[in-house]
């Protein structure tokens, strides 16, 4: 079976290739020839993995899947949630979106967040979603220098490092891009 997985982030490919069986071949972006940035203007973060699912369907045939994901924190009414992103501007800069979700935070006590990933899945003329939680809270500054986004101020709920200072194999256990792929995994099983 082949997939495309509808992602830009060699970190995201990287993640989700280590989860998915090896009878599935998962094509990236690039394996397609797709070079242009999809659009994600949906005000939800599963319009958002919807829309970008979608787009490959309909343009290049394949049948994709996309994930849109979010960091919704407690003390900020969820945000910065669909636009986690393009939290400190369009360039998508991570350590400028941590150093201005740190700010925001500066001084609260109530640091619960949450990440949220959700995938759509396109195949035989259908659509399905896939939606991943793990909860935990914002850290005081950084810590850890692996994963990617915000990973380094994100402590999961029942640990003592942040995603960041996790190596992938723990991270993948627990987190919620891994456990909508595994709920993708299940369903392409059966």
């Amino acid at each position: 079976m082949k997939l495309v997985f509808a992602t830009n982030n060699l970190n995201k490919l990287k993640e989700v290739q280590s989860l998915v069986p090896s009878h599935i071949e998962l094509l990236s972006l690039s394996d397609i020839n797709c070079a242009e940035d999809i659009p994600e203007t949906s005000p939800t973060i599963e319009g958002n993995a919807i829309q970008k699912a979608t787009y490959i369907k309909e343009r290049y045939g394949y049948d994709c899947f996309a994930d849109d994901t979010g960091l919704e924190v407690v003390a900020l009414n969820n945000e910065p949630g669909v636009y986690s992103a393009r939290y400190a501007g369009a360039a998508k800069d991570s350590t400028a979106n941590m150093d201005k979700l740190l700010r925001e935070l500066s001084g609260d006590k109530n640091r619960k967040a949450q990440f949220k990933t959700v995938i759509a899945l396109h195949i035989n003329n259908k659509t399905e979603t896939f939606t991943g939680i793990c909860t935990g809270s914002i850290t005081e500054k950084k810590r850890g220098t692996d994963g990617f986004g915000y990973d380094p101020i994100f402590q999961p709920e029942g640990y003592d490092k942040t995603f960041a200072e996790l190596p992938l194999e723990e991270k993948n256990k627990i987190s919620h891009r891994a456990k909508a792929v595994h709920q993708l995994i299940r369903y392409l099983k059966n």
